[in-house]
């Protein structure tokens, strides 16, 4: 029994539906250096609201073989997703999807009407952006490292299998108001840094350090070779969450829809603990559990 999401319907997940709910129309800009830029949010008469959350910006879509090769080559780390319209037969297509698969960017196959509900023109891809760039593995990783030499309190937490954009916004609000350092999110699994994920997170978003390792399972494994204790929230144990003595560098992991944490997640952890819950319950919300775990660590340090 793991930590679910509220909302989620069978088929497509929560971020997917709401992927898949609107139109966004690729515009070229230019800036004063004359170089292109792209409109990230289009006027309202522009979007068109086919499914999803009603009350919810687009989310922003790239479409184009060029336009996707660029932000891939600058910005990969701003890419979500890139979508790909199922067995088009071009080349360039093919190459592109490899140039996605370098960059650890998550790619899917997808029916031609779903891409033209993001951008038209597309030429058959569209790519999906997060709100704001993420940071990965190796702008963090020294500095993760230095702490632990240097005997520096850490806090990191890790998300997995999220796929409620609200719920995910309310992990990285959660985040920021109980002085976690870094936030680490699967490279796939997870639903993007939408808009209801920046709308969710109250502004915390912008000051809360999210990073997307390439590997997310040898990251963790990196920060418990140098020492890090790592910690899981699942249901499935015995170990009471309660007055578990933490360290002073620790990594708080949970899972979400009903499966708890990944099995990549759990052999590396030092425990896992329980949140107490009583036995009607089914399950915590995932961003409550990583609230709750959170709390008792921030708890914990002020005791001490």
């Amino acid at each position: 029994m793991g930590f679910n999401n509220d909302g989620n319907r069978r088929g497509f997940s929560s971020d997917r539906r709401q992927e898949f709910g609107y139109e966004r129309r690729f515009e070229k800009r230019f800036d004063n250096r004359g170089e292109k830029k792209f409109d990230r949010r289009p006027p309202a008469e522009k979007v068109v609201t086919a499914m999803g959350d009603a009350d919810a910006k687009p989310q922003v879509a790239v479409g184009g073989i060029k336009e996707v090769t660029d932000v891939l080559t600058k910005e990969p780390l701003k890419v979500h997703r890139v979508l790909f319209m199922h067995q088009s037969g071009n080349p360039k297509l093919y190459e592109l999807q490899k140039l996605a698969k370098k960059a650890h960017v998550h790619v899917q196959q997808v029916d031609g009407k779903i891409l033209d509900s993001y951008a038209r023109p597309n030429q058959g891809v569209v790519a999906l952006m997060n709100e704001k760039e993420l940071l990965g593995w190796l702008d963090v990783r020294e500095e993760l490292f230095a702490a632990k030499e240097k005997g520096e309190k850490k806090l990191i937490a890790v998300a997995t299998n999220i796929e409620d954009p609200r719920n995910l916004g309310a992990c990285i609000r959660s985040c920021l108001a109980l002085g976690v350092d870094l936030f680490l999110i699967p490279a796939k699994g997870m639903c993007g840094i939408t808009p209801s994920v920046a709308r969710t997170s109250a502004g915390a978003l912008e000051k809360m350090r999210v990073c997307r390792p390439d590997n997310l399972e040898a990251a963790i494994g990196e920060l418990k070779m140098a020492g890090y204790q790592v910690v899981g929230l699942d249901a499935d144990t015995e170990t009471n969450l309660a007055d578990y003595k933490f360290a002073d560098q620790v990594v708080i992991a949970v899972g979400g829809e009903d499966v708890g944490l990944p099995p990549f997640v759990k052999k590396q952890c030092d425990a896992i603990l329980r949140i107490p819950m009583m036995p009607e319950a089914h399950s915590y919300n995932a961003s409550v559990a990583l609230s709750l775990g959170l709390y008792e660590f921030a708890r914990l340090r002020i005791k001490a």
